[in-house]
């Protein structure tokens, strides 16, 4: 019974040994895996942000729903006014990494949260813990490698993130591009001043938000005009 009891044990010893060899191997294809993602993908995935030379530029995203895109372009009008919008943090200052986003938490010096930090980042100013509730359902293309998904911050993705966010009726419980269509701005404004504190209904709005309304029209009339293609010429280009 004891030589029984032996025998199994020095087996389940040589059993575990086994297992033992395989430990380092798989921790160095982790670090690996780590230091590839990091180093090498990441920073070919990061490239400049544009920088624009005109007021409320244009998306970088290309297509869409001209109301939606002006929607987006008004949001930035008054989050994150500047000629390189999509880099911009909460205070002013720029990044030059947008490979994911940068979660830098920058103290507020005014307003009704003063005293605490803002992760706001990006054309739209979004907090981290928004990205990365956001970017899992409407990121069009993550990195993924292995268990691991890394969520570009990149401008392109930026808008995409945004546009499919803003799309997207279950979520907010409004018909948004349905309302802009019928020219109810200001209700669509009003849903989401809760989340964009300044567009006039939130509690941190600024010398932008009055303006808001007059600033989509404008918005609007240049990406209607965008989405008419011009008309082919018809007849002879050159009588005589």
């Amino acid at each position: 019974m004891v030589k029984a009891k032996l025998k199994n044990w020095t087996l389940k010893g040589f059993e575990l040994k086994g297992v033992e060899k395989f430990i380092a191997p798989l921790a160095a294809l982790l670090v690996f895996v780590y230091l590839f993602q990091w180093y090498i993908i990441d920073g070919m995935r990061s490239r400049p942000d544009p920088v624009f030379t005109v007021k409320q530029p244009p998306l970088v995203m290309k297509g869409g729903n001209p109301y939606i895109r002006a929607l987006m372009r008004t949001i930035s009008a008054s989050e994150a006014s500047s000629n390189r919008p999509y880099s911009i943090l909460y205070g002013g200052e720029h990044i030059s990494d947008l490979s994911s986003h940068p979660e830098i938490c920058v103290t507020i010096v005014t307003g009704p949260n003063k005293g605490n930090c803002s992760t706001a980042a990006g054309r739209y100013q979004i907090i981290n813990k928004t990205w990365f509730l956001v970017a899992p359902k409407y990121h069009p293309n993550p990195m993924r490698l292995m268990f691991w998904v890394s969520y570009s911050f990149e401008p392109e993705y930026q808008d995409a993130v945004v546009y499919r966010w803003l799309s997207d009726s279950e979520f907010w419980g409004i018909d948004i591009p349905g309302l802009l269509k019928k020219g109810k701005l200001n209700e669509v404004l009003r849903r989401l001043s809760p989340t964009w504190t300044s567009l006039g209904y939130g509690i941190e709005t600024n010398s932008i938000s009055p303006h808001l309304p007059q600033i989509y029209q404008k918005m609007l009339k240049e990406e209607l005009k965008a989405t008419k293609k011009p008309q082919p010429k018809v007849g002879n280009q050159n009588p005589l």
